[in-house]
């Protein structure tokens, strides 16, 4: 039976999402048509749901294509939706974003495109620079998903191998108006790494690419190393800078973030006698690391009633990495929220949640998992080590001995981690 503490866990979560779903942030922002016709493009996991709330929203809904990941469509009845695999690109993707930058070919400055752009995109909207295979770009990403890279150096490298992302799909609709919605699932929310930012002007280098690469010892696949190496050396042109003319008519707004979705988990704390503490929306860094500061914070409360006295709620967000050692399952809430209990050790005055807020913690059917004093003792009694399931980036089957995963299936949008830890 589902405690008290397990129940609120969840409302906390359930809180920060629904704070960022299309139904609420987009409305007020859909711009209104031109004089000449309106085309919708979309990529992310909230993709979907964004392109059925624009229609919604439109007393004619504009026609279009959005992509998103496996089994997070809508029912949209005028803009057709594209399902494509994520984290590591597909096929459908790569057809979809090739149908993409033809449909904004030939446009005039009487059109306007309206993009919708969330967490996910990069994957989604595949177009493999020129001279690149789509093997190429799967291959690339299952190296920097595996390296620790955080998402804006992913995100530089995935833009300067590309056909379509940093910039480059606003360049290709040119003249015509573009207007950007932006869900954001990155820390600083920076529209320019946001899905790899395909309608906004791209500040950094090939040069720069190859230096994620070398940080990270990535030298495979050799034909995308080369391509960046080409790149760097004046060879390619450049993605699309910060004052470049073909992005001039290009617009962008940010409909939901991070700190937005901190804020009514916070609301809702203190409506229920919790003093909530907010440690930042933009956390980066090793899951496990964070999670040992993250303890830190939580034993100060329990010892010294700093920085806040309980009863309290800690909240944070952001994105961890996970540098994979091990070959076990689990995603990044996973394997901040296992570190956090070996950290606390059954703590009975602790009770935690980590969480994507898009329903997928990784590439696992989870959106993470809960934490009581009672977990370690469980998973034990179910033959799951924590010590050797961490060492193994295996957090899922800890907590799936533990019987405290948490499954909510496609939340439909992302703003990135949910993390809150409940003091007694």
């Amino acid at each position: 039976m589902e405690s008290t503490h397990e129940k609120f866990l969840t409302e906390l979560f359930d809180a920060a999402v629904g704070a960022c779903t299309p139904a609420r942030c987009m409305t007020g922002v859909v711009p209104n048509p031109g004089n000449g016709k309106t085309i919708v493009l979309g990529a992310g996991k909230a993709a979907a749901s964004m392109a059925l709330e624009l229609e919604h929203q439109f007393a004619k809904p504009p026609t279009g294509l959005v992509v998103t990941r496996y089994e997070h469509g809508a029912p949209c009845r005028h803009i057709e939706v594209i399902e494509a695999s994520h984290p590591v690109p597909d096929d459908a993707g790569r057809k979809a974003a090739a149908r993409m930058l033809e449909m904004v070919d030939g446009l005039n400055e009487e059109d306007l495109v309206i993009c919708l752009i969330s967490g996910g995109a990069s994957a989604l909207l595949t177009a493999p620079a020129p001279g690149l295979s789509l093997d190429d770009k799967q291959n690339m990403n299952k190296a920097l998903l595996k390296s620790g890279a955080n998402i804006t150096e992913m995100n530089c490298v995935r833009k300067h191998l590309s056909a379509i992302k940093g910039g480059r799909l606003a360049a290709a609709a040119y003249p015509a108006r573009v207007v950007t919605l932006c869900i954001s699932d990155v820390p600083g929310d920076d529209p320019a790494v946001i899905g790899s930012g395909p309608t906004v002007p791209d500040a950094t280098s090939y040069a720069d690419a190859l230096a994620v690469l070398e940080k990270y010892a990535i030298d495979e696949p050799m034909a995308a190393v080369e391509h960046l190496k080409r790149g760097a050396a004046g060879e390619i042109a450049e993605t699309p800078k910060p004052g470049d003319p073909l992005l001039a008519n290009s617009d962008l707004k940010l409909v939901a973030r991070p700190q937005a979705s901190l804020e009514a988990a916070a609301k809702l704390a203190q409506e229920r006698g919790y003093t909530p503490l907010i440690l930042g929306d933009a956390i980066e860094g090793e899951a496990r690391d964070v999670a040992m500061v993250h303890a830190g914070i939580a034993n100060q409360v329990i010892r010294h009633q700093q920085p806040v006295k309980a009863p309290c709620v800690i909240l944070s967000g952001g994105e961890t990495t996970v540098t994979v050692r091990g070959t076990g399952r689990g995603g990044r809430n996973a394997e901040f929220l296992l570190a956090l209990a070996l950290a606390l050790d059954g703590n009975p005055r602790v009770h935690a949640i980590a969480c994507d807020t898009d329903g997928i913690d990784g590439s696992e059917d989870n959106a993470g998992a809960l934490l009581t004093p009672d977990t370690m003792t469980i998973a034990r009694q179910h033959g799951a080590d924590p010590k050797a399931c961490l060492a193994n980036n295996d957090g899922y089957s800890f907590f799936e001995a533990a019987n405290a995963l948490l499954k909510t299936g496609p939340t439909l949008t992302n703003v990135n981690d949910f993390r809150a830890i409940i003091i007694d």
